[in-house]
C-alpha cells in the first residue's frame, strides 16, 4: 500500500528530488534548452554554409545569364546589321545588272542599226562594181580609137565655136 515517507532529513537523493518538482522540472528545460541551443549552433556553422554556397551558385548562374542573354542581343544586332548591309549590297548589284542590261539592250540595238548600214554599203559597193563591170565591157566591145575620134572631134568643135564667137565679138 502507500507507504508513508518520513520527515526525518535522511531521505535518500531520489526522493529528494521528488520531493521538490519545481527543481526537476527547472533542470529539465535547462537541459532541453542546452540541446536546441546546440543544435541551432550546430545549424548555423555547418548548416548554412551549403546554403549560402547555394546563394551564391544561384547569384552565379543568374550573372552569367545575364551575361549570355547581353552576348545573344549583341549578336543579334550584329547579325541584323550584316544583313541590312547584305541586303543593301544586294541592291546595289542589282541596279548594276539593271544598268548593264540596258546598256547591252542598246548596243545590241547599234550592233543591228551598224549591221543594216554594213549591208546597205555592200549593196552599194556591189551596184557599183557591176555597173564598173557592165562599163568595162561595153568599153571592150567598142574599139577604143573610134571612140577616141569621137571625143577628139567634139573638142575641136567646140574650139572652134569658141574662136567664132570669141571673133565676132571683138
Amino acid at each position: 500500500m502507500i507507504e508513508v515517507i518520513s520527515g526525518d532529513g535522511r531521505a535518500t537523493g531520489i526522493a529528494r528530488i521528488g520531493a521538490q518538482p519545481i527543481a526537476l522540472a527547472a533542470a529539465t528545460l535547462v537541459v532541453i534548452l542546452v540541446g536546441v541551443g546546440s543544435i541551432v549552433l550546430w545549424r548555423a556553422y555547418t548548416g548554412n554554409a551549403p546554403e549560402q554556397e547555394r546563394v551564391v551558385a544561384a547569384r552565379q548562374l543568374q550573372v552569367r545569364t545575364a551575361q549570355a542573354s547581353e552576348q545573344l542581343v549583341e549578336k543579334t544586332k550584329g547579325l541584323e546589321a550584316t544583313q541590312q548591309e547584305s541586303i543593301d549590297q544586294l541592291q546595289v548589284v542589282q541596279d548594276q545588272l539593271q544598268t548593264v542590261r540596258r546598256l547591252l539592250a542598246a548596243q545590241q540595238a547599234d550592233n543591228k542599226r551598224l549591221s543594216e548600214q554594213v549591208s546597205g554599203l555592200t549593196e552599194a559597193i556591189d551596184g557599183l562594181r557591176q555597173s564598173f563591170a557592165s562599163a568595162q565591157a561595153t568599153e571592150a566591145s567598142n574599139p577604143p580609137s573610134a571612140r577616141n575620134r569621137s571625143i577628139r572631134t567634139r573638142s575641136h568643135a567646140a574650139k572652134g565655136t569658141r574662136r567664132k564667137v570669141a571673133k565676132s565679138r571683138g
